[in-house]
């Protein structure tokens, strides 16, 4: 499957099994379509489940939805896993689950994912494996210290197999990024941190892939790709809406975006 195709797929998913299950998170999950596709159609395609299997940590657990159809459109869960999402004794839930087939860190608590990830990439050093680790954060989460001390651990120990993709789509759950905690130029900050920092465009998966294919992976600086992204992309009047966050939908709201969805497809 393309990336592109696969980005499809996740997106359609999102509508259809936030609607069956009426649970909101839907703007979160559309944002970072297209970084979990780039990952499992890119550097993660046709990856086992050894030892040194590469490593993901999404971080921005609440977008859980997304990241649960791009393991069942590729394969990593059974067909129609998807259809139990938030249903009572389901491994699917809101949040991410390590007992789930596919996921390796349990998150949900904002700021936690990259003190996980960093963890991940130094224990593959310890153990002589060339396994990578990545991690899909929120531009939010750049408000949580926790994330800092992970950040300059990471680059003071050159986690170099370490790979942040930032989704910089500049909403949180109560108000602009910019207008909770300004940051400034977010790439310039990673850098300031020790990392070495890439802007990219966030949708486009190519250049996502071009990208990761491109870092040295070998002695240097951790990496950190500025995905800038659009909330509730795909989907026109969910797009950079706050209330997009938390509503579920409608049964109209369901039928509108589906129709946009295949129009673009």
């Amino acid at each position: 499957m393309t990336p592109e195709l696969l980005a499809a797929g996740i997106r359609r998913a999102v509508i259809e099994q936030s609607r069956r299950a009426n649970v909101g998170h839907i703007g979160s999950a559309l944002s970072i379509a297209d970084l979990l596709a780039a990952l499992y159609a890119g550097p993660l395609a046709g990856g086992g489940d050894g030892p040194d299997r590469d490593r993901v940590v999404l971080s921005k657990g609440h977008a859980a939805l997304a990241l649960y159809a791009a393991l069942e459109l590729t394969g990593r869960l059974p067909c129609g896993s998807l259809d139990s999402y938030c249903a009572d004794g389901s491994l699917l839930g809101v949040h991410p689950e390590r007992e789930l087939a596919g996921v390796d860190f349990s998150t949900g608590s904002l700021g936690q994912g990259l003190p996980m990830a960093a963890g991940a990439a130094l224990a593959g050093r310890l153990q002589g494996s060339t396994r990578r680790t990545f991690a899909v954060v929120s531009d939010a989460e750049l408000n949580e210290g926790s994330l800092w001390e992970a950040a300059m651990f990471a680059a003071h120990h050159r986690l170099a197999r370490l790979v942040v993709l930032v989704d910089l789509n500049g909403q949180q759950a109560l108000g602009r990024t910019a207008d909770v905690l300004d940051l400034g130029d977010v790439r310039t900050r990673w850098e300031g941190f020790g990392w070495d920092a890439h802007d990219v465009d966030g949708h486009d998966t190519g250049a996502l892939i071009a990208a990761i294919a491109g870092l040295a992976l070998d002695g240097g600086l951790p990496h950190v790709l500025v995905a800038r992204t659009t909330f509730g992309r795909g989907v026109s009047f969910m797009e950079r809406q706050l209330e997009w966050h938390y509503l579920p939908m409608t049964e109209e709201h369901h039928r509108l975006a589906l129709a946009e969805l295949q129009g673009s497809a």
